[in-house]
């Protein structure tokens, strides 16, 4: 059975349709990398790419399950065989159709044969409950990756690629208002909320099934945070990625906007909550990003015991 639905999908209450899936034979992506824009994507699809346990599609950004590969591209997609080719055939007849078709989707994947493919889209952070909800009930097994970074971070480089790459106009750096101003933009805003974005794909996906990773550990130790996705994944971590080094970071070498101590100051302000709602979902490294703002957790923790507390009366005076 074809399971499809409009971009813009209307919620049907006949839910019968949601029984059908891939079974573990068919052709279909191994995981989804759903962001973060900016946490370190596109070094892991260098590293994945190079790997020989791993057949990447020839465009590290699908964007289907999001604008059905409708998205500006800033770089030629990679041709290096007919594979690659007849990827790149199917994904532009599959582009033409007005809804998302994902049994089609699932047969892009076709062309790994016996091993490892996904999809490294940072966009499908934004996808809607509906979405994730059907993607996950079609491919039951599918992993899914999140590569969390400090919200303060991510959005100012983010500004910064907007800014090279011309997808926003330029602004002063300097001014604290032009700048939350630009943080206010959907496309960046709906990015920057990893503690959101985190609890969504949660609600779906089995918890064997989902990994979170940090950009922390791209920047402490890329070898062994290598070495953990590799693992997850399914594929040999001992096996070189080429000559690509785990340390290989092309990004980091890119200009970025200059960060003043008082725009930083505020950016942090803006999202002092978030940092703090990160650390209470994400853990890890995202513990102590609050604190290297200067921001205190234990206030917040109190609110969230005050607030326990509050429905907990509500529910035994109900």
């Amino acid at each position: 059975m074809r399971l499809a639905w409009p971009l813009k999908p209307h919620v049907s209450d006949d839910q019968n349709g949601e029984n059908s899936h891939y079974s573990a034979g068919d052709a279909c992506p191994d995981f989804l990398c759903v962001g973060a824009q900016k946490g370190g994507t596109s070094w892991l699809y260098r590293q994945l790419e190079s790997h020989p346990d791993f057949w990447m599609p020839p465009v590290k950004e699908l964007h289907y399950l999001n604008s059905l590969n409708r998205t500006r591209r800033f770089h030629p997609p990679r041709c290096r065989d007919q594979r690659d080719a007849s990827f790149l055939d199917s994904m532009k007849n599959l582009s033409a159709l007005s809804y998302i078709d994902l049994e089609n989707y699932g047969r892009l994947f076709e062309h790994k044969g016996s091993l490892i493919s996904g999809d490294i889209s940072p966009a499908y952070s934004t996808l809607s409950d509906e979405i994730i909800e059907r993607v996950v009930n079609f491919f039951p097994n599918l992993k899914v990756i999140f590569l969390a970074r400090d919200p303060v971070e991510r959005a100012w480089s983010q500004l910064s690629m907007g800014i090279r790459l011309g997808m926003i106009s330029p602004f002063d750096a300097t001014d604290a208002d032009e700048v939350i101003r630009n943080l206010l933009n959907p496309g960046v805003l709906l990015r920057s909320h990893p503690s959101k974005i985190v609890a969504r794909w949660r609600r779906y996906v089995r918890p064997d099934l989902f990994r979170i990773y940090f950009f922390d550990d791209l920047e402490k130790d890329p070898a062994e945070l290598r070495r953990s996705i590799l693992l997850f994944l399914g594929a040999d971590p001992h096996k070189s990625s080429g000559r690509l080094k785990a340390d290989e970071n092309q990004d980091a070498k890119k200009d970025k906007l200059r960060l003043t101590d008082k725009v930083r100051s505020r950016v942090a302000q803006f999202f002092e909550p978030e940092l703090k709602a990160c650390a209470a979902e994400l853990g890890g490294p995202a513990n102590h990003w609050p604190a290297r703002y200067g921001f205190s957790l234990l206030v917040f923790f109190v609110q969230l015991l005050d607030d326990f507390d509050v429905l907990s009366w509500c529910d035994w005076i109900a």
